[in-house]
């Protein structure tokens, strides 16, 4: 998403990486105002709610500005860098954008804008990919002119309506910091933004801000009644301090915003059922060490995950109501006949659950490689946004953590999840006697409302079943 702006620089935007994501966190510029960047080079890395993605740039040229330091989150839409494109111009030479609306006709600048913000307001952000977006057409600077036009006051006009004050205060007050819903909700409030003190960070108006000015506004008397007296509103609450030796706060953002959304929703929304079963998977772990010597597997990794990962699949196989989803607003139930197995991985930037595409129809060498993939590339942080979306059912392993079990939480939109717990040597009852054998505790959390007790056992059952006899995934394959 680009948009030309005077002369040869060129803004570029914040694109929507995702499907629908309203905003991302800058977390590394990898360019510096000087450089020269070409066509398809990465200039930043930023965090969005599903992952990390580098944005590359669409064009060649020298780097002018970039209008946002790390850490800072930014809207889809916003431009976030500019880039001189005509070849070598000295950076200082280029006027800034504040400096030719100040020297420009006002009547201009307010032509100018008010498309752009119109369509912010109006219609909302269109999702686009990285590097492109809708064509927009480049404005160019009018000599000044002594008359005003006709076509001025219409466009002064809309300006006015979306600062929220009159046409001839829009021509000498600065326009005011806000985010396109803040504008929105200080125009439904009739909150003039120009007496609204920000608190946000650069002087940005919030929505707090704007609800506190709207405050004094409720409650003032009927029109016919004589004028109340200034009302003066109380400053906001200081932030309350807190022993920095003792306490650490972490800003809840991105990767980790989105989870506990998600979770959160997926809690108080589907109704949870989870059922338990410890099974007996020493000849499971025979098996790892016969594959792991299997020409087949040569190069390939090898692990349990990978055995019980096709058990799952087989089980579904043979229960396929479990693969399936419940759709709120049809009132029906979804019924997917392929699997995208979800791999729940916890990363530094907090929990992600990428999922295999189409793993029911996976030879388990080619789901040996498509978990190493998918674990390699979540451990480095490149995990993609379409890599997270369209999951079926998912497999958290949190046996690696040394853990017995637990009562996974349904990744939204899913029917099921597998909870996988520590292999350990225990005493077992094997063939009528005491021995040591691999045991481990499996727990699967299914949605209640479109998976039954009777189905739900079934699946767990079968999983069981495969992994105390995995000679069951040649003859039930």
């Amino acid at each position: 998403m680009t948009t030309m702006t005077e002369g040869s620089v060129r803004e570029f935007k914040m694109p929507d990486v995702g499907e629908g994501l309203t905003e991302a966190e800058i977390l590394k510029w990898y360019v510096q105002p000087g450089d020269t960047v070409t066509d398809g080079q990465v200039v930043c890395e930023v965090e969005t709610a599903k992952a990390a993605v580098e944005l590359p740039i669409p064009y060649d040229g020298v780097v002018r500005e970039l209008r946002f330091p790390e850490g800072t989150t930014v809207d889809v839409g916003t431009a976030i860098i500019a880039v001189d494109v005509s070849g070598g111009a000295p950076a200082e030479e280029a006027p800034q954008p504040e400096a030719e609306k100040a020297e420009a006709p006002k009547a201009e600048v307010v032509k100018a804008e008010a498309p752009k913000e119109a369509a912010s307001v109006g219609s909302g952000r269109q999702p686009v990919l990285v590097g492109y977006g809708v064509a927009t057409s480049s404005t160019k600077r009018r000599p000044r002119k002594a008359p005003a036009t006709a076509q001025e006051p219409a466009a002064a006009a809309v300006q006015a309506e979306l600062n929220g004050h009159g046409p001839a205060e829009v021509m000498d007050r600065p326009r005011p910091l806000a985010k396109p819903p803040v504008r929105k909700l200080a125009k439904d409030l009739g909150v003039d933004l120009a007496t609204v003190t920000p608190s946000g960070p650069d002087g940005v108006i919030t929505r707090e801000d704007v609800h506190a000015a709207a405050a004094p506004q409720q409650v003032t008397e009927p029109a016919t009644e004589p004028a109340p007296q200034p009302r003066t509103v109380a400053p906001a609450p200081a932030p309350a301090s807190y022993d920095t030796a003792r306490e650490t706060r972490i800003p809840v953002k991105g990767v980790r915003k989105a989870t506990a959304a998600a979770m959160v929703g997926s809690a108080f929304t589907a109704p949870h059922v989870t059922e338990f079963v410890t099974i007996d998977v020493t000849r499971t772990m025979k098996l790892v060490e016969e594959l792991k010597q299997d020409k087949e597997f040569a190069g390939r990794r090898v692990n349990p995950l990978l055995l019980i990962a096709k058990a799952l699949l087989i089980a579904i196989r043979r229960n396929p109501d479990i693969n399936a989803s419940w759709d709120e607003a049809a009132q029906e139930i979804v019924v997917k006949h392929y699997v995208n197995l979800g791999i729940a991985a916890a990363t530094p930037r907090g929990l992600i659950v990428p999922n295999i595409k189409d793993a029911h129809a996976k030879t388990l060498p080619e789901l040996s490689d498509a978990l190493s993939d998918l674990v390699s590339t979540a451990r480095e942080g490149k995990t993609s946004p379409a890599a997270m979306q369209g999951g079926t059912v998912t497999i958290t392993n949190v046996g690696v953590f040394g853990v017995d079990t637990g009562t996974p939480i349904l990744n939204p939109g899913e029917s099921a999840i597998l909870a996988v717990g520590a292999i350990k040597l225990q005493p077992w009852v094997h063939k009528g006697k005491v021995k040591p054998r691999q045991v481990t505790t499996l727990a699967l959390s299914f949605d209640h409302r479109l998976v039954d007790g009777e189905l739900g056992s079934k699946v767990l059952a079968d999983v069981a079943a495969i992994l105390e006899q995995p000679k069951r995934l040649i003859s039930w394959a």
